[in-house]
């Protein structure tokens, strides 16, 4: 049996890793991470996304910028937000020492549909994780209510019409990254139009 090519190799072993510890990538693998998010396919060749990196203390500092927003949607629906509450979206960015907001600015005057962009900057989402477990660099991409709040979107410089696409976690898995998937099983989702 032929060996798996290195990009098939980083397919099978790519899985997510819940928190992630030093080191983060270094500057030259962060730009290889970038580099290959931006080589996504790209219907008009738009390049729709936008890489935020957060490390160090702006992770802490972007963490009270979740909590405001956390509560502020709680408060809309009558609730208040516990400390614990406060507390865990403060660390939220802290899980990993190097966290990357993926965003897709959505040219509105394209005639690329919008949600072309959104899947271009998914896809690049993938690449950089891909990217990422061929450097043996542990990776987790998130989302979260957060990642459709306006109070958010407007303390990254987006528009209200962009996206985020994910958090993207990257630094050291110190578990193996071989999680036990087994990936038989896809053959089951296949059918064949006739």
């Amino acid at each position: 049996m032929n060996q798996p090519q290195p990009i098939l190799s980083a397919i099978w072993d790519r899985h997510s890793v819940g928190r992630l510890s030093e080191p983060a990538p270094n500057q030259e693998q962060l730009e290889t991470i970038i580099k290959a998010g931006a080589a996504a396919p790209d219907h008009g060749h738009l390049k729709p996304w936008r890489f935020i990196v957060f490390q160090g203390d702006a992770r802490r500092k972007f963490g009270l910028v979740l909590a405001q927003a956390m509560q502020a949607r709680l408060e809309r629906q009558g609730l208040t937000a516990t400390a614990s509450q406060i507390e865990k979206e403060q660390g939220k960015l802290l899980r990993a020492p190097l966290v990357v907001a993926v965003c897709a600015a959505i040219d509105e005057e394209s005639s690329i549909p919008a949600i072309e962009q959104f899947a271009a900057t998914a896809a690049a989402c993938e690449n950089m994780l891909l990217a990422a477990t061929a450097l043996e660099v542990g990776s987790m991409w998130r989302t979260g209510e957060a990642s459709y709040d306006p109070f958010v979107k407007a303390a990254l410089m987006l528009k209200e019409t962009d996206m985020i696409v994910g958090w993207l976690y990257f630094g050291f898995a110190s578990a193996s990254l071989d999680d036990g998937r087994n990936h038989d099983g896809a053959m089951n989702t296949l059918s064949y139009w006739a």
